[in-house]
């Protein structure tokens, strides 16, 4: 899933091509499983406006779609002198030790990531930065913000609260706010994940470029003991 979606991010971007818009959020639906094979994607401007656009773009196999996204965008302008926000800040990648999580979690996507987690990790809460050296679509340039969503849907694994080995707990959608363009190559994610008592749970993040803070980031899960 994450990719794809940041392949859908890009999408969005070209579908639009208005530079005056800013992508404020990204709710992705996963439809269904993503295999190594053959794939479309297709993207539309369902609700066109002077000042807001709503994008939707979609990944489809064999007749079969299996991610959608819908996505914002909003119109730019000079709030300089009104920013602020109240989360926590994260301290940088170069304080970041090694992650773990390989002991969990394998395949080539893991593998292709540089991987730094923070101090202050426990179960269900963690903080860590993600970064890759490989191109999300090759040969094409994409935005810094195309090129950090591709690694959020990351933050699932990265503060565990059980162990996957005896609980699946994937997400089913992917939600992205965003209040600052972002830039760079590092993700910074700390995450929070709550378990519920009758099967559903929740990933909530806050995503960090080296900048501060960015977005957030929600993904509901299903918890299925194995």
């Amino acid at each position: 899933m994450a990719p794809a979606s940041g392949l859908l991010a890009a999408v969005v971007e070209r579908c639009s091509g208005r530079d005056d818009l800013i992508t404020s959020r990204l709710s992705f639906d996963i439809l269904g499983v993503i295999h190594r094979r053959p794939f479309d994607v297709t993207a539309r401007v369902v609700r066109p406006g002077r000042t807001i656009e709503l994008v939707q773009a979609e990944m489809t196999s064999q007749g079969r779609t299996l991610v959608r996204v819908n996505a914002w965008r909003l119109v730019r302008s000079d709030t300089a002198d009104l920013a602020g926000d109240d989360f926590p800040a994260l301290p940088g990648p170069d304080e970041g030790g090694p992650w773990t999580g390989a002991d969990y979690w394998g395949g080539g996507f893991i593998n292709s990531l540089e991987l730094r987690t923070l101090p202050g990790w426990r179960p269900g809460r963690g903080r860590a930065w993600i970064r890759s050296d490989h191109p999300l679509i090759e040969g094409v340039a994409v935005s810094p913000l195309a090129n950090l969503i591709r690694m959020t849907d990351s933050a699932n694994g990265m503060a565990v609260r059980a162990d996957p080995r005896e609980l699946l707990f994937p997400n089913t959608d992917l939600t992205v706010h965003v209040f600052r363009e972002p830039s760079g190559e590092w993700l910074g994610l700390d995450v929070s994940v709550t378990f519920g008592p009758s099967g559903i749970g929740l990933t909530s993040s806050v995503l960090h470029d080296v900048d501060g803070p960015f977005g957030t980031a929600a993904q509901s899960l299903t918890l299925r003991r194995r």
